[in-house]
């Protein structure tokens, strides 16, 4: 039963489910997670995490900024909506946004963080339900392929400069 009852577009009954990311430099795998989320909820939040958020906890700033990564998201056809995820502790997410399920990728299944977070939602009633990472498209192998051209490019531009 969802816990929802003040804002208008969300569902008065049915489970609300929340798929939080950074969704920077959006590919087929977060598609995929959003996809497969939508079809396991009747209403799903995507929650796109802040540049802070991201500079805190990855050392780098995203390559897209939140406001463009927020639009992306919300054009997602099976997303009804997108929020900007700012709270570090997924129970303050939830608190400020309740949902009944947390979907995540599977690369958190059976880790430490994975359980972690299985048993502070179980505390409140939340189930995690994980998904299949992508291994064919990350946004890490993206980065490091533009990486890769950038540092390309510049080699190219510098040699050109000293012939």
């Amino acid at each position: 039963m969802t816990r929802y009852d003040a804002a208008p577009d969300r569902p008065d009954g049915g489970r609300v489910g929340y798929a939080g990311g950074a969704f920077d430099l959006f590919h087929v795998g977060h598609l995929n997670i959003l996809r497969h989320a939508s079809s396991e909820c009747d209403y799903l939040i995507a929650g796109v995490v802040s540049d802070e958020m991201l500079l805190a906890s990855k050392g780098s700033l995203p390559v897209v900024p939140l406001s463009e990564r927020l639009e992306i998201v919300r054009s997602v056809s099976f997303v009804d909506e997108a929020i900007a995820e700012t709270e570090p502790d997924k129970l303050d997410t939830w608190r400020s946004t309740p949902f009944d399920v947390y979907f995540k990728g599977g690369d958190w299944q059976g880790t430490e963080r994975g359980r972690r977070l299985e048993r502070e939602f179980a505390a409140v009633g939340v189930e995690v339900v994980y998904f299949p990472y992508t291994m064919t498209t990350s946004s890490t192998i993206l980065r490091r392929a533009l990486s890769a051209l950038t540092d390309a490019e510049t080699t190219v531009h510098v040699a050109a400069q000293r012939s």
